[in-house]
């Protein structure tokens, strides 16, 4: 998990910046749970293989995230839903597997919840945020690597 365990760590150290990265750990989701929680980061954990549309994205990644009961299921309450998360932790991770199926199915949707989780990646308010899209897919211009 070295690239995962290096991102937490710069993150901790202040030498790294939350980000949107693509990863290709073929790790089972509880050891990267594990990873992550040792660290004291919370996580997330979003199956992207079930969803290809936007309104089934929306649900996966609010169940995941631990969204309250009212969450609107849209991009404009996911933004604001995602300044809420991590409350005494050190940061998040949020690990999105399966995300080919959303930016093949609905490029535009996926381009959306890109820039809504961008949003909040670089915010300055709240915990560090960082959103891992594991697995092959099309090039997703401006996204680096944690391999």
């Amino acid at each position: 998990m070295s690239g995962l365990a290096g991102l937490l760590a710069g993150l901790i150290s202040h030498h790294a910046q939350p980000g949107i990265y693509r990863w290709h750990g073929a790790f089972e989701v509880a050891d990267v749970r594990r990873t992550v929680e040792h660290a004291d980061f919370g996580f997330a954990h979003v199956d992207g293989w079930v969803s290809e549309t936007r309104a089934e994205f929306l649900e996966v990644v609010g169940r995941a995230l631990g969204f309250r009961d009212d969450y609107g299921q849209n991009f404009d309450a996911l933004g604001d839903c995602l300044h809420d998360i991590g409350a005494g932790k050190a940061g998040v991770v949020l690990l999105w597997d399966g995300w080919t199926t959303l930016a093949r199915a609905d490029e535009r949707a996926f381009n959306i919840a890109l820039s809504v989780l961008g949003s909040r990646v670089n915010a300055d308010r709240g915990v560090p945020f960082s959103v891992l899209l594991r697995g092959e897919g099309p090039e997703v211009p401006g996204i680096a690597s944690l391999d």
